[in-house]
């Protein structure tokens, strides 16, 4: 059994929609960050950097005691290893897997990131940090545009490069992303999103956030090096 600390972020749907797609057996825990649930103790012992989502895996495939992980792209990599699957044997397949996973985690995920920080919840706008995103996060998805005229998933067979890139194409309307510019990319997110793992993994979930409080504009984005329950 995999206890999926979890809240509906891109990265907490990342760990979802691998989890339906393999068919482990696991259970959700919600985690809600508006809440200030991540500074709990509890979660803090397994995810030390106080983010979503975490997990912790009761049956390892050594047979020893659980594996607790944090961080999305280490926990996909470490399921895709458990089950085998999603994550070529192959070494030049599996290098061109782990390629794109790290791209995500290292370039799409953190400048999706902040365009949707500062187009949807920044307090004030700021036209500098909203143009560097946006222009940014067009970049980028025309990298992945340019991947795709060739293929129909990111490393060829669909993967956990495809799993951690997906959420974060979701909110594309957000981030000022028009998908008719990126038809390859569009082509590749909705053969995706039909997938029956996807809409499980997606049951539920809001198509748009409803609008901060007060209270959980400063849980989420007031924290210092002082970090403390709430």
């Amino acid at each position: 059994m995999i206890d999926l600390y979890y809240w509906p972020t891109p990265n907490g749907l990342k760990l979802k929609l691998f989890l339906e797609e393999s068919g482990l057996p696991y259970r959700t825990i919600d985690v809600d960050i508006g809440k200030g649930q991540q500074f709990e103790p509890a979660f803090l012992a397994i995810a030390p950097n106080n983010r979503i989502p975490a997990m912790i895996d009761h049956a390892p495939a050594d047979g020893g005691p659980p594996v607790s992980l944090f961080e999305s792209g280490a926990m996909l990599l470490y399921l895709a290893e458990k089950t085998g699957r999603l994550l070529p044997s192959d070494m030049r397949a599996r290098t061109e897997v782990l390629q794109w996973l790290f791209w995500q985690m290292a370039g799409l995920g953190p400048m999706a990131g902040q365009n949707g920080h500062f187009n949807i919840y920044a307090p004030e706008k700021v036209p500098y940090a909203i143009e560097r995103y946006e222009k940014e996060t067009a970049r980028l998805y025309g990298v992945l545009d340019r991947r795709l005229a060739d293929r129909e998933f990111i490393a060829g067979d669909y993967s956990i490069a495809d799993i951690a890139c997906y959420p974060w194409i979701v909110p594309h309307e957000s981030h000022h992303q028009n998908l008719d510019d990126f038809p390859n990319l569009k082509r590749w997110f909705e053969a995706i999103g039909a997938r029956p793992a996807t809409k499980r993994a997606y049951e539920g979930v809001p198509a748009r956030r409803a609008p901060l409080t007060d209270h959980e504009r400063r849980v989420l984005f007031g924290q210092t090096s002082a970090t403390r329950s709430h």
